[in-house]
């Protein structure tokens, strides 16, 4: 939001509405993508939740079977189904779509609040 003081020059004008529209396109944009993830979150499984809380959570496949007591095979199953399920092309790129929906709601169960248990 900008404020112009008057009298103001007709550039000045021109400036700030461009920026607005440029602000309410990102805006409409990362909403988009936002609800895209959360289509996708909405696909997995409890299990597959379950999972991806805590491959988030930074843990290795092996404390993840151990914790779970699933074999560490079930364990890369369930987690390339995941990835696949999210369309995440990296670890790093699954991490930043849970941060990105984390942050845009609150009390969203099963998406949100993955990074902060």
């Amino acid at each position: 939001m900008d404020v112009l003081r008057k009298p103001f020059e007709p550039g000045e004008l021109l400036d700030a509405v461009r920026r607005a529209i440029h602000d309410s396109i990102a805006v409409h944009e990362k909403h988009d993508q936002d609800s895209e993830i959360r289509k996708r979150f909405a696909t997995l499984s409890q299990r597959e939740l379950q999972l991806l809380k805590m491959i988030v959570n930074g843990k290795a496949n092996k404390v993840i079977a151990g914790d779970l007591e699933l074999s560490q095979r079930t364990v890369e199953i369930h987690r390339a189904r995941v990835m696949e399920k999210m369309q995440a092309t990296s670890l790093a790129h699954l991490v930043r779509m849970v941060i990105a929906v984390d942050d845009a709601e609150e009390g969203d169960v099963g998406v949100t609040k993955l990074t902060r248990a």
